[in-house]
């Protein structure tokens, strides 16, 4: 454990401490507000932990890899909390949690990647080709989504079987999604070292059996967590008199996306903004075409609530906006922090909305 950084360990320390005490209030039947928070926080710091162990992996990888990799995992916990809120019947937190993630990544984790990278070095400068692919793929997914949310709103035919639709959407997307794959793992090509401001902040490169073992743990935990995250939801949701739709789309959301939050804002302070934006960008992607098709079709056979496509008429405008102010913002190859200013401020209108239901 000497390869790793004080901070490094202070994360993997957090885990499993703030693991353990969710542990003994679950089974002391502890205050359900206190197990909610520190089941929430305890998830934060095991997304930063698997972070880690794929940050250290993607140091072996292009930029592409690298944010098909930290998304996929990334992800991880927001499928666990996912499907046990399901089972638990909290359709609507999954929703919310759902385009909230995506929220989170497109408006307010660019936004602060943008602010945190242009405060300390200016304007910066990315590949845009691969950011326009994923904003492409981004804009299909919504659309996809907004389909079968048209097809009940508007009562036609198709509303009678919004199920079936939204089994064959989730297919359609997954397809799609498989085809990314190799087009993101694609070398791009990369800024020129003369275009860069500062070079790369230098970190020490772990074995590859430490880093496995970081995703292993933080994997195995998260799946716990998530448990006693979503068994302590509904009581604390009550008692704090917020709805599930402001849970689902700010707290959980954000507490998947702890991963993204941290390593995606250290990218761009290094100035290293190719990573930063492919990162985050892909984590966005893989919920709209992969975690949501794929809860879609679990619900189905897990038990519980079924999860259709049939979104809130806000939260599908909320999605198409963030997808379009996304596609503004990389279509140039460049960012500065007054756009990371309006990213945040626009996710922050959205979560008001929210916040009465």
């Amino acid at each position: 454990m000497k390869v790793l950084a004080a901070k490094e360990r202070a994360t993997f320390a957090a885990a499993l401490i703030t693991a353990l005490i969710a542990l003994v209030l679950r089974l002391a039947h502890g205050p359900t507000v206190v197990a909610f928070v520190i089941s929430g926080v305890s998830l934060a710091t095991l997304a930063g932990v698997v972070g880690m162990g794929t940050e250290q992996i993607g140091k072996r990888l292009s930029p592409g890899a690298t944010g098909v990799l930290q998304g996929a995992l990334g992800n991880l916990p927001e499928l666990m909390v996912g499907i046990f809120s399901l089972r638990a019947g909290l359709v609507t937190v999954v929703q919310s949690a759902l385009v909230g993630s995506i929220l989170a990544n497109t408006l307010l984790v660019l936004g602060l990647a943008f602010v945190a990278g242009g405060l300390k070095n200016g304007v910066q400068r990315f590949n845009k080709d691969q950011p326009r692919m994923i904003a492409t793929l981004m804009m299909l997914a919504v659309s996809a989504i907004t389909v079968p949310t048209l097809a009940a709103n508007l009562h036609t035919a198709a509303e009678r079987h919004i199920g079936d639709m939204s089994i064959a959407v989730s297919i359609v997307l997954l397809i799609v999604f498989a085809c990314s794959i190799p087009v993101s793992l694609a070398p791009g090509d990369p800024i020129s070292p003369d275009e860069c401001s500062i070079p790369p902040e230098q970190h020490a490169t772990w074995p590859t059996w430490l880093a496995l073992a970081f995703l292993i743990i933080g994997a195995v935990l998260s799946a716990f967590v998530s448990d006693w995250f979503v068994d302590a939801m509904q009581p604390a949701i009550v008692q704090l008199h917020i709805s599930q739709a402001f849970t689902g789309l700010v707290i959980v959301a954000i507490a998947g996306n702890a991963v993204e939050n941290v390593v995606g804002i250290q990218f761009a302070i290094r100035n290293q903004q190719d990573y930063a934006v492919s990162l985050i960008l892909n984590s966005a992607l893989q919920v709209a075409l992969a975690l949501t098709p794929i809860l879609c079709l679990l619900s189905f056979v897990i038990g519980g609530a079924h999860l259709t496509l049939v979104m809130p008429p806000l939260l599908v405008a909320a999605l198409l906006l963030s997808t379009l102010v996304a596609i503004m913002v990389v279509n140039d190859g460049e960012s500065i922090w007054l756009e990371g200013v309006a990213l945040i401020g626009l996710y922050v209108i959205i979560a008001a909305a929210f916040w009465w239901g």
